[in-house]
């Protein structure tokens, strides 16, 4: 077949694994831009995020999941069922794993349920840049031993090699279709959940880790100006005095560092200059308070 004659393939795919594997620095490779908030804490990805990634093939709907843990409390227990039940929402499933030939019980979990929902799996060996050949194949070997895999590609999220040769295979496994999105979309996330996703990224690389785990941000205030100015005002909720008194740091010079990070970022996003305030505030148990939970939006129901 000709290279004109290549029919446009089009669906979703969910990007799946265990906490802290790189899933969500993958996913901000293969879109090429930063939308998914990064950092070496487990549970930096807490909802399902969804990306959009076109070229003259196909256009691939990215999902990013949560990573897989043992649940804790609620706001646990629905990061692992956004997890599970984002392998049945899908046309197919990026399982992203380290070059290791032993498979934990998360990740078996994990498998059960990609094995039931009989949807194609690419399984994507990440920080192949830190081990060689012969590894890797160990790696692929372990894991086609417990599901049926139709391709295997080894990449490196952090450095992004291998990432065009994973585009391409993922295309080549998306049915036939039209585009899902308009061709210049790259998330459908709103604009002020990213700056709190951004906010949350810069805590969790600036404080102890103690704290990170219990801290979540929501965004108060967004107004645009008439010169292009965007004021944000922004509140870290915490789970102790004693966190927020560690966030806000001596003479307030933490939480001047997170907000000077963030600034950054969101005006990159933006792409224009941002007056951003941020604010620490006490929510004791957050993260077991159901009404809490769903005021920051970590509900049941999230769809694709």
């Amino acid at each position: 077949m000709g290279e004109t004659d290549r029919v446009f393939r089009s669906g979703f795919a969910a990007i799946v694994g265990r906490t802290n594997v790189g899933k969500s620095t993958l996913m901000n490779h293969l879109i090429g831009m930063k939308i998914a908030i990064t950092s070496n804490k487990p549970q930096t990805t807490r909802r399902r995020l969804k990306t959009v990634y076109t070229n003259d093939h196909g256009q691939i709907v990215f999902l990013d999941t949560p990573g897989i843990h043992l649940s804790h409390n609620k706001l646990s227990d629905y990061m692992d069922r956004v997890s599970f039940r984002s392998v049945e929402d899908v046309d197919l499933i990026l399982f992203v794993v380290e070059p290791e030939t032993f498979i934990g019980k998360g990740e078996r979990e994990m498998i059960e349920r990609i094995v039931s929902s009989k949807k194609p799996v690419i399984l994507v060996i990440n920080k192949a840049d830190k081990t060689d050949e012969e590894h890797i194949a160990k790696a692929e070997k372990t894991y086609r031993e417990a599901l049926d895999i139709a391709e295997c590609v080894p990449v490196s999220a952090l450095k992004g090699t291998g990432i065009e040769k994973l585009t391409d295979v993922i295309i080549s496994h998306l049915p036939e279709g039209p585009m899902l999105y308009d061709e210049d979309t790259l998330t459908d996330e709103p604009e002020r959940e990213i700056v709190c996703e951004i906010v949350r990224e810069k805590a969790l690389r600036n404080l102890r880790d103690e704290v990170p785990h219990g801290i979540a941000v929501i965004t108060e205030s967004f107004k645009e100006r008439d010169n292009g100015l965007v004021d944000i005002e922004a509140a870290i909720i915490c789970e102790r005095d004693s966190h927020k008194g560690i966030i806000i740091g001596k003479g307030g010079a933490m939480l001047k560092r997170i907000g000077t990070e963030s600034r950054k970022d969101i005006e990159e996003l933006l792409q224009t200059h941002v007056n951003l305030k941020l604010f620490v505030k006490v929510r004791k148990d957050w993260r077991q308070n159901t009404g809490i939970l769903k005021s920051l939006g970590y509900v049941e129901g999230d769809s694709r």
